[in-house]
């Protein structure tokens, strides 16, 4: 039976095997290159040759001192958090809406497939679409505008740093929205339905039953689509590139774009791009270490420690038998 296992084994490393050589020749060998050229002098279109800095954090220190690097970190924090708060709240509530049994919504798929759409459609499409709508000075929203008799004249709202941002949150909520709806339906559709009925038996409404019994039970849910979206956020980087190239004067210039200009746009500081890649690694892993920490199930963590403090206690008294026991002999 043994050689039996051995031999149907093999077969499990070869379909492995084409995911393997994938991910080490365009993921893992890409990620320690550009850890290694961060600490060196490489740049310039065509350069081979480079050498460790004397000073191995020089291009660190240089982009933490940067700055367009703080412009954009602080661009790219900002444009995440106002549009994650009004993903997942929306999320949340159309998740609830299609898994309440009591009310019995028809059509819910073609809602699904509605609300999920904006997620399939190409970055360039979008904005290339967001552009036409505020372009000047012929523009729907121009157009909405004159007609409501809020203005005269049009008006250049990419212009205005404050609408700019505003208008890339938006496209991330709008992309993402129904994404982060379908991950938070699959959570609560893995609650047990018995614990939903006993919650209806005790006289729990919806608003209780959806506070207090499916968002603790979907914790993990939150917390996956918390770090994605984390991940996903601090590197944006296709709608501010195609909807304003980073402007107007930096005001959607996100840390992804910055990289890519530092490395492509011209001035080809390879080094640079790299350090900066490798700043923005550790920003995320640490801030995915913090939510982690902070949404961590304590109640479990308790009864771990209680567990490991009875092993402890019953350990400590085996030992304390075999010592009596050797004494009586």
């Amino acid at each position: 039976m043994g050689k039996k296992k051995n031999r149907y084994a093999k077969y499990g490393y070869l379909f492995c095997l084409p995911f393997t050589i994938a991910f080490i020749l365009f993921m893992l060998y890409p990620i320690l290159y550009t850890l290694i050229i961060g600490f060196t002098d490489l740049k310039g279109l065509g350069m081979t040759n480079f050498k460790i800095l004397e000073d191995p954090f020089a291009n660190f220190k240089t982009i933490l001192t940067n700055p367009s690097f703080i412009k954009a970190l602080k661009n790219t924090v900002g444009i995440w958090i106002a549009n994650f708060i009004p993903q997942i709240c929306l999320a949340l509530l159309l998740a609830a809406w299609f898994t309440d049994k009591r009310s019995k919504i028809k059509g819910q798929g073609f809602f699904k497939v509605l609300f999920y759409m904006p997620n399939i459609i190409t970055a360039a499409t979008i904005a290339i679409l967001f552009k036409a709508m505020f372009d000047y000075p012929m523009s729907p929203a121009n157009d909405l505008v004159m007609s409501l008799g809020l203005s005269d004249t049009p008006i250049q709202f990419l212009i205005n740093k404050t609408v700019t941002r505003a208008i890339v949150a938006f496209i991330q909520f709008w992309m993402w929205y129904g994404y982060t709806m379908i991950v938070v339906i699959s959570g609560i559709l893995g609650i047990s339905p018995e614990i939903f009925e006993a919650a209806e038996v005790d006289g729990a409404n919806r608003v209780q039953t959806f506070f207090l019994v499916t968002i603790p039970n979907i914790r993990t849910i939150l917390l996956f689509t918390l770090v994605t979206s984390l991940i996903g956020g601090l590197n944006m980087f296709d709608i501010p590139k195609l909807f304003m190239l980073g402007g107007p004067d930096n005001a959607t210039l996100t840390t992804s774009v910055f990289i890519y200009n530092q490395a492509f746009s011209g001035s080809y500081m390879y080094n640079r791009a790299a350090a900066a890649s490798m700043i923005m690694f550790t920003i995320i892993c640490i801030l995915s270490a913090i939510m982690f920490f902070l949404m961590r199930d304590k109640d479990e963590e308790k009864l771990r420690k209680q567990i490991r403090e009875q092993e402890k206690a019953y350990r400590r008294e085996q030992n304390a038998l075999k010592k009596a026991g050797k004494e009586g002999a």
